[in-house]
C-alpha cells in the first residue's frame, strides 16, 4: 500500500514555473515507476509524465515535452514534476500516481495505475 501525496501548485502567470512534488509513504516506493496526470473541468484525466522506479526512463505527453521534466528521489520517496513556460492549457488538478506492477514499458494509461493522490491544483492566468 502506497499513500501519495502532492503539494507545490498555485497560481503562476503564463510563462512561468512551477514544481510539484508528490511524498510517497512506504517502504516499496523505490520499486514503482511513477505517473504525473491533470484533469481541467469538464475533461478525461490525461496522462502528462511517467518515470521508471530506477529513473533511467521516462515518458512524457506531447504537449508538455521540452516543458516539463518529471524526477525522482528514492531516498526521500518524492517524485517530482518541474513545469517551465507554463500556458493557460496548463490549468488543472495534477495527479501523482504509482504503478503497482512496474513492469515492461512506461504505463500512460490512468487505469494502468494502483494508486492515486489527492491532486494539487495549477492555474496559469493569461
Amino acid at each position: 500500500q502506497v499513500q501519495l501525496v502532492e503539494s507545490g501548485g498555485g497560481l503562476v502567470q503564463a510563462g512561468g514555473s512551477l514544481r510539484l512534488s508528490c511524498a510517497a509513504s512506504g517502504r516499496t516506493f523505490s520499486s514503482y515507476a511513477m505517473g504525473w496526470f491533470r484533469q481541467a473541468p469538464g475533461k478525461e484525466r490525461e496522462f502528462v509524465a511517467a518515470i521508471s522506479w530506477s529513473g533511467g526512463s521516462t515518458s512524457y505527453a506531447d504537449s508538455v515535452k521540452g516543458r516539463f521534466t518529471i524526477s525522482r528521489d528514492n531516498a526521500k520517496n518524492t517524485v517530482f514534476l518541474q513545469m517551465n513556460s507554463l500556458k493557460p492549457e496548463d490549468t488543472a488538478a495534477y495527479y501523482c500516481a504509482a504503478d503497482g506492477l512496474s513492469i515492461g514499458p512506461l504505463v500512460v494509461a490512468a487505469s494502468g495505475y494502483d494508486y492515486w493522490g489527492q491532486g494539487t491544483q495549477v492555474t496559469v492566468s493569461s
